[in-house]
């Protein structure tokens, strides 16, 4: 079988990488193109293509797939199946219609829960005690299409997005051999989503990471994980970004108002931001133009940022 593999972030690596191993014919990896990043502004290559050129894959990066002569390059290469994980990239129908076997889609969510551009920080925001992956056909209607088969996941207390997502990658990248093997042997028959249940989450954007203190601890707490590594949950402090790092949540109340900065004892760390519900223990943090450090070290280098009130 032919495969055309898409994706992008290193989520998608083991999917790839497994689609070699168990020996499918990997015809082309599309990936986003190359971006500038960093102060230096050098060029940084996704991991995807990373694995694949290391893989001897060949790799293919247009800006869009909606170009008749970015399509037609596709129908060339002949593809029996297409793999979609995390490419980042809506399909036009053109390139849906390529595969014979279809294009299969691995989507961090259990469908039709949490559809959208954004489904593990979803999972950790709601408080859902369990995300998982969903491999599904692709339908032209976002995350819509029938599924072959689905896998749990528990979320621990401790996961971010970030350590989540690497879970789901290695689920599935198993699971999408399984489904595969199995749908192109016709022996599998897709199910069709409920849509009374679809939930839907759209892409964060970065100024959703500024923490409103008024919130209860255990929403805010939830908002850390959810938005680390990317946009970070942040605050201000002498005019400049204090990025929360890691936090964990106090269910004790405090007479003193939302935002105050207060010393907390005999714990792990001894800083604690006021809520409207709680407090937010603070285990690390992250000034503006300075590296990532524990409270105690913080308080060191800034005293008096116990008795601050912070704003929001």
């Amino acid at each position: 079988m032919r495969v055309v593999f898409m994706g992008t972030p290193e989520a998608a690596v083991p999917s790839l990488e497994r689609l070699v191993t168990d020996g499918h014919d990997v015809v082309a990896v599309y990936t986003q193109p190359d971006r500038t990043a960093g102060r230096g502004r050098s060029l940084v290559l996704s991991p995807v293509k990373q694995a694949a050129e290391r893989l001897g894959l060949p790799v293919t990066q247009p800006e869009s797939l909606k170009n008749a002569r970015d399509v037609e390059q596709l129908a060339d290469l002949k593809p029996d199946v297409i793999v979609i994980c995390a490419y980042g990239q809506i399909l036009p129908q053109s390139v849906l219609d390529i595969p014979p076997y279809q294009c299969i889609n691995i989507h961090f969510s259990l469908l039709p829960r949490h559809r959208g551009a954004s489904p593990v920080v979803a999972a950790i925001l709601a408080g859902d005690e369990f995300s998982g992956v969903s491999v599904q056909l692709v339908r032209k209607k976002l995350d819509t299409g029938p599924i072959l088969t689905v896998g749990a996941v528990p979320i621990a207390s401790h996961d971010t997005t970030g350590s989540l997502t690497e879970k789901l990658g290695v689920v599935g990248a198993g699971l999408l051999l399984e489904a595969m093997n199995v749908w192109l042997r016709h022996e599998i028959a897709p199910r069709p989503q409920d849509e009374s249940r679809a939930t839907y989450f759209s892409q964060i954007k970065k100024e959703e990471g500024e923490i409103d203190w008024t919130l209860p601890a255990e929403e805010i707490g939830r908002k850390v994980r959810a938005y680390y590594p990317w946009p970070g949950c942040f605050t201000k402090w002498r005019g400049k970004n204090l990025r929360i790092v890691r936090a964990s949540v106090l269910p004790e109340e405090s007479s003193h108002e939302a935002g105050s900065v207060i010393k907390l004892l005999e714990r792990e760390t001894t800083v604690g931001i006021v809520t409207g519900q709680g407090v937010l223990t603070v285990l690390s943090l992250q000034l503006e133009g300075k590296r990532v450090m524990t409270a105690s070290e913080f308080l060191r280098g800034q005293r008096d940022f116990i008795g601050s009130v912070l704003p929001g």
